[in-house]
């Protein structure tokens, strides 16, 4: 029996709904999985009709940014989510909105969140569903991770979360990991403008790929590319620090950058960087010339 989906949409801009329809093998995905309600594709049943009876289901997809007065269908999105919640196996937070409120949390809907509060924490309405939450964070997702998740719990396999219940196959390491420009950022050689395919975008650009848990440059979007790879720095839009301010800039004090890269301590990255800063890779910086 294919396993049944509700997608509900909270306060989204409906990019994950329309990076999901990008997933190249849609076709095969659609004939093992049943939608009883999607935004955008076709459904065994209406919104109306998902929100005046409780209908049979096993997965919750939550997509957007929640709160009390938001309403689908005269319904209050909390409400209908709380409904579904308690008779769903599984609940998935689709996209960093979902997550941990992404750019609506700045924006004038006050008191919209995600699931998550902050850091590992979720939210009170919430925090009674934490056995059953699977979080993907993104600004849109990567259609692959939601995929094959979703096949993780068709096939009843054990899926390892970390504290912010996301699936540490996808997010257990860094967006820096796979990055084609660690040569670079190791031996501290900087891109000086957006779009060159050479240098580190980490010392002025503000790349935040050292501090972003994610795949994007194991997994490519759309099988080809990534931000970095295309010479724009990381967003960090996995994270619950999404939308950053200032973001297209690397604030330093002496040069050392205040935010470190994950897991890294200052005294060693001061070491780290001088010893590498004194090694001249000719085959590196002629790149840059």
């Amino acid at each position: 029996m294919k396993p049944r989906i509700l997608w509900i949409s909270g306060i989204s801009c409906y990019g994950n709904v329309h990076s999901f329809l990008t997933y190249t093998n849609i076709d095969i995905f659609l004939d093992d999985f049943e939608f009883i309600y999607h935004p955008v594709l076709d459904s065994t049943y209406t919104l109306t009709q998902i929100v005046e009876d409780v209908k049979g289901c096993d997965i919750l997809l939550i997509d957007g940014a929640v709160a009390d007065d938001f309403m689908r269908a005269d319904k209050s999105i909390k409400n209908i989510i709380q409904k579904y919640a308690s008779v769903v196996n599984k609940i998935i937070t689709v996209g960093t909105c979902a997550t941990f409120g992404g750019i609506f949390q700045h924006s004038s809907y006050t008191g919209a969140s995600g699931v998550h509060f902050k850091a590992d924490e979720l939210q009170s309405d919430f925090l009674h569903l934490r056995h059953k939450t699977i979080s993907i964070s993104g600004c849109p997702i990567q259609p692959e991770i939601l995929v094959n998740t979703l096949y993780e719990i068709k096939n009843n396999m054990d899926i390892k979360l970390d504290s912010f219940l996301r699936p540490k196959e996808y997010f257990g390491y860094t967006i820096h990991n796979g990055c084609t420009r660690n040569e670079y950022f190791e031996y501290k050689v900087d891109n000086h403008n957006f779009g060159e395919l050479e240098g580190c975008l980490y010392y002025d650009y503000g790349c935040q790929a050292p501090y972003s848990s994610g795949s994007c440059n194991k997994i490519l979007w759309n099988e080809v590319n990534s931000k970095t790879r295309s010479g724009s720095p990381c967003f960090g839009c996995t994270e619950y620090t999404f939308p950053k301010i200032g973001l297209f800039e690397t604030k330093k004090n002496m040069g050392i950058p205040e935010n470190l890269p994950l897991g890294v301590p200052k005294r060693a990255y001061i070491t780290i960087a001088g010893v590498a800063k004194a090694f001249k890779i000719d085959r590196l910086n002629k790149k840059l010339m």
